[in-house]
């Protein structure tokens, strides 16, 4: 069976088929096509962004993101954690916001300071 997919790496945009048995990737344009697609049919991981709640900070909230990928399957059950964060200013970027996230190793940390 073949899947199609859109490559996400760069903004190029390439139109990817990948046969689900021998893993053959078709329609790429460099090697980093080839990787994303593999891992986007075996494993598929995403970067989280979002916000959290901040006090005494002059916006109400705080941009925050992931560190590293997560599992694509996890993204509704970390944002249930983001959702339910209030933090206090000041804030500086990169701190970390919530250390080890739903035990994956990564963190969700801000990324300004506020």
């Amino acid at each position: 069976m073949k899947q199609e997919l859109t490559c996400i790496v760069c903004p190029i945009g390439c139109q990817l088929t990948i046969d689900n048995e021998t893993y053959d990737v078709k329609g790429n344009r460099c090697q980093r096509g080839i990787v994303y697609a593999k891992k986007e049919i075996t494993n598929p991981t995403r970067i989280v962004t979002s916000t959290v709640k901040i006090t005494g900070g002059i916006y109400n909230r705080l941009p925050v993101k992931t560190d590293g990928e997560i599992p694509k399957e996890l993204i509704f059950s970390v944002m249930d954690k983001i959702n339910n964060v209030v933090v206090q200013s000041p804030v500086k970027m990169g701190e970390i916001i919530i250390p080890n996230v739903l035990n994956t190793g990564v963190n969700i940390v801000s990324t300004r300071s506020m």
